[in-house]
């Protein structure tokens, strides 16, 4: 069974089959990339939450960063955010992002409840 949360004409929120939560991607707010990137999280985190999961049980995340330069600032906020011992597989890359004042995307793969 294959269940859509928050579905519009485009995607949906969250997507769980088979036990694994797929998270759309999610922006935040903020100025520098250390804010935007905590916003971000926290947004990961609820959605997270609403699919029966958390960041402990993260499988996967890919993070979007519109210049790779803000690299460091982002790990800083992520790497205090992630569990101990629970870090997902993970890639990182520069690119395009939706709008100009975006600077962090972040896509999350995790192992929720059924």
């Amino acid at each position: 069974m294959i269940e859509r949360i928050d579905t519009g004409e485009r995607m949906s929120k969250i997507v769980k089959h088979s036990g694994v939560a797929y998270l759309c991607g999610q922006v935040g707010a903020g100025d520098n990339v250390a804010e935007q990137t905590r916003d971000c999280l926290s947004r990961v985190e609820a959605l997270l939450a609403r699919a029966g999961s958390g960041p402990d049980r993260m499988l996967q995340a890919i993070v979007w960063l519109a210049d790779m330069a803000d690299f460091a600032e982002m790990n800083a906020v992520w790497d205090a955010w992630v569990p101990a011992g629970h870090a997902p597989a993970r890639a990182c890359g520069e690119a395009k992002l939706a709008r100009p004042d975006l600077k962090v995307e972040i896509i999350v793969t995790a192992a929720c409840d059924r």
